[in-house]
């Protein structure tokens, strides 16, 4: 942790380096045939729980990235209450991962690139800054956003050329 900053707030090198770990999950994501999303968490520095998009290979709406990795750190845990952790997701979660980190009770959340069409840490919707529930995280956004976005045109783009999607 950073002196002086209040709980999580990495610095900008650090929080690179673990969206790195991200893009990483999100390129074997591509290369499964699964959209390019994926996501760290991080725990007193250290890695608890990685996942990457799995809907295809799994054929399971719920298989996203965040949903995978909260499950990978709650069992590293033994706990689900996920205090003290950062999530790291190249793309902006949707409505079911947001949920998921109010109710798994993640405190920090660092995302790559927005998501106009699904995100609600933001950009359709502000789950994780709803005064309404019971916890609220603090939300970084736009770490090392060229590259997250990237990843997803280039998959987009070669489904496309497929006539996929």
């Amino acid at each position: 942790m950073t002196e002086g900053l209040p709980f999580g707030a990495g610095s900008i090198a650090e929080d690179e380096r673990f969206m790195r770990m991200a893009l990483e999950e999100a390129g074997a994501a591509f290369e499964a045939g699964d959209v390019p999303v994926g996501a760290i968490v991080v725990h007193e520095g250290r890695v608890i729980g990685r996942g990457r998009n799995q809907r295809e290979l799994m054929q399971d709406p719920t298989a996203h990235a965040e949903m995978i990795a909260l499950t990978a750190a709650a069992d590293f845990l033994k706990s689900w209450r996920l205090l003290d952790c950062s999530l790291y997701v190249t793309l902006e979660p949707c409505v079911m991962c947001a949920g998921a980190i109010v109710l798994g009770r993640v405190p920090r959340v660092v995302f790559g690139t927005g998501d106009p069409k699904a995100g609600a840490c933001g950009s359709v919707f502000d789950v994780l800054a709803d005064g309404r529930l019971n916890h609220r995280a603090t939300v970084e956004r736009g770490v090392l956003e060229f590259e997250c976005s990237a990843v997803l045109k280039a998959f987009f783009a070669q489904q496309r050329a497929m006539g996929k999607k």
